[in-house]
């Protein structure tokens, strides 16, 4: 049983957001805390984030945020110690970065089936995977 659980979703992939990973932490969840984040991607070079009005990153993370309250308000049980975050970055090291943050003692997270694109350049569960200082649960969907 754990103490402290991440479990990164991607609001945008029902797929990978499903209710797996969630059931997956919450009988993984010893009375802890379950983190549950959501990154906002980068926009790569710089010259991309000039075609954006002024302000558009920071409200893009609020109306990220808002998601992700409403996302735990209707999937997670109003007993569990939940704490929802929104970072910005590679979604990979935005993940491994959080969960060393919060010193969390596993992540779970969900992945798609691969697809060939996936075994050349790499899925985001497989990074995590490798490089992470805590157990990671994958749960396929």
């Amino acid at each position: 049983m754990s103490k402290t659980i991440l479990l990164p979703i991607d609001l945008n992939n029902p797929d990978v957001s499903s209710a797996a990973p969630l059931n997956e932490a919450l009988m993984m969840l010893d009375g802890g805390k379950l983190h549950v984040l959501s990154v906002v991607p980068e926009f790569g070079i710089a010259q991309v984030s000039g075609f954006f009005p002024k302000g558009h990153e920071k409200e893009l993370l609020n109306s990220v945020g808002a998601a992700l309250k409403d996302w735990v308000n209707t999937n997670v049980p109003a007993s569990v110690d939940v704490h929802p975050h929104v970072v910005h970055g590679t979604v990979y090291d935005a993940i491994l970065r959080v969960a060393d943050k919060l010193a969390v003692d596993v992540i779970v997270m969900g992945a798609h089936r691969p697809d060939l694109a996936d075994y050349l350049l790499g899925p985001n569960a497989a990074r995590v995977v490798r490089h992470a200082k805590q157990s990671v649960y994958v749960v396929r969907n």
